[in-house]
C-alpha cells in the first residue's frame, strides 16, 4: 500500500481495514451496517472499554502498528477473560492525521485481528476520525456461559491468592526501552506484545475463584482493588513470587529491586484471584498470598508490612509511562 490516510479517505480506509478481518461464529452480522450482531447465548453481555494515546501509551519508535494492535486488544480482551467470560467481539474507535501513511493503520488492524483470534474473538465494526494525535480506543464483548461473573468484592478471610501469567516482565521490557536498549528481546516483546492468559480467567470461574482481576495497573495496586472492594486485608509473601534469574540481571544493570517490577509493574495482564483454601488449582497457577481479615483500613501488604512503590496512575506524575 502507498500514500496516506488522507488520500485513501475515510471510506476507502474503512474499506481496506475491514477487508483484513476474520469472523467467529458468534458474529452474526459483522461490519458494514449501523451496528453489528454478536449473539449472546447466556443472555448477559460483558463489556469492557479502554483508550491508548501515542505518546502516553505507546510510541511508534519502540513499537510497530502491529505491536500496538495486539497490546490494545489483549488489555481489553483480558478485561473480559477476568471477569470470568469467554471474549467474543471487539469495536474499535480510531483516530488518525491525515498524513499518516496508510500502511500505519492496516498493520494495526492486523494486530487486533490476530489478537483477536488468540483470545477466540473478532473485530465486528467500530470507527474513523481524523485527528492530530493517533488514538485508539476499544470495546470488547465477553459471554459468561451460563456462569456468574467473578468481580472483586468476594474474597473472603482464609481465601488464597493465587496468580497465572506473567509478572513484571512489561515494566522490566519499559526499563530496557527507556535507556536506549532492544535487548533482552524477550522482556522487551512482553512490553510491546502482553500475553494475556485469556482461557485462565473462565477455568478460574470454574475452580471457584471468589475475586478476579487482571494484572494491569501494578500486582498491588490491583489486588488493593480487591482488598477494597472486599473489605479485607491480602498479604503477599515475597518468597513465593518469581523473579526471574534474567529479570534480576537487568535489576542490578539499571539499580532497579526487580521486586518492585514484579509487584509494581503493570501491562503484564497476568490473572490473579481468590480462592477457598481448599480449591485444586492446576500447576499454572502458583499461590502467592492468602486473604486476612483488615486489620483498619483494607490493604494489600507484602511480607506483613505496606508495600511503599505505587501500581500505575493515569492522573498520577508520570512514572511508568511510555
Amino acid at each position: 500500500m502507498k500514500g496516506t490516510v488522507g488520500e485513501l479517505g475515510e471510506f476507502g480506509l474503512i474499506r481496506e481495514l475491514t477487508s483484513r478481518l476474520t469472523t467467529t461464529p458468534a458474529v452474526r452480522l459483522g461490519p458494514g451496517d449501523d451496528a453489528a450482531v454478536v449473539a449472546a447465548p447466556d443472555r448477559r453481555v460483558v463489556a469492557s472499554t479502554d483508550v491508548l494515546l501515542e505518546g502516553r501509551h505507546f510510541r511508534r519508535d519502540w513499537s510497530t502498528a502491529y505491536d500496538v494492535g495486539r497490546k490494545a486488544a489483549a488489555q481489553n480482551l483480558a478485561d473480559i477473560a477476568a471477569m470470568g467470560a469467554v471474549p467474543t467481539a471487539l469495536l474499535l474507535g480510531l483516530v488518525v492525521p491525515a498524513d499518516l501513511p496508510v500502511t500505519w493503520p492496516a498493520e494495526l488492524m492486523d494486530g487486533i485481528r490476530d489478537e483477536c483470534q488468540v483470545a477466540g474473538a473478532a473485530v465486528v465494526g467500530g470507527d474513523v476520525v481524523r485527528g492530530d494525535t493517533i488514538t485508539v480506543a476499544i470495546t470488547a464483548l465477553g459471554d459468561l456461559r451460563n456462569h456468574e461473573p467473578v468481580t472483586r468484592s468476594g474474597a473472603q478471610p482464609g481465601d488464597v491468592v493465587a496468580v497465572t501469567g506473567w509478572l513484571g516482565w512489561s515494566a522490566a521490557g519499559h526499563a530496557v526501552l527507556s535507556r536506549g536498549f532492544r535487548s533482552p528481546r524477550a522482556f522487551v516483546e512482553a512490553h510491546r506484545r502482553p500475553e494475556p492468559p485469556y482461557h485462565a480467567g473462565p477455568a478460574a470461574a470454574g475452580l471457584g475463584a471468589t475475586a478476579m482481576t487482571d494484572v494491569s495497573d501494578g500486582l498491588v495496586a490491583d489486588l488493593g482493588h480487591i482488598a477494597e472492594a472486599s473489605k479485607v486485608r491480602i498479604d503477599l509473601r515475597s518468597a513465593d513470587i518469581d523473579v526471574p534469574s534474567q529479570m534480576s540481571d537487568i535489576g542490578q544493570a539499571v539499580g532497579v529491586d526487580p521486586l518492585q517490577w514484579v509487584l509494581s509493574g503493570g501491562e503484564d495482564h497476568a490473572i490473579v484471584a481468590t480462592f477457598p483454601p481448599d480449591a485444586k488449582l492446576p500447576a499454572r497457577w502458583k499461590v502467592i498470598g492468602e486473604v486476612l481479615n483488615p486489620s483498619a483500613l483494607p490493604q494489600v501488604t507484602v511480607d506483613g508490612a505496606p508495600w511503599a512503590h505505587g501500581g500505575w496512575d493515569h492522573f498520577g506524575d508520570g512514572k511508568g509511562a511510555e
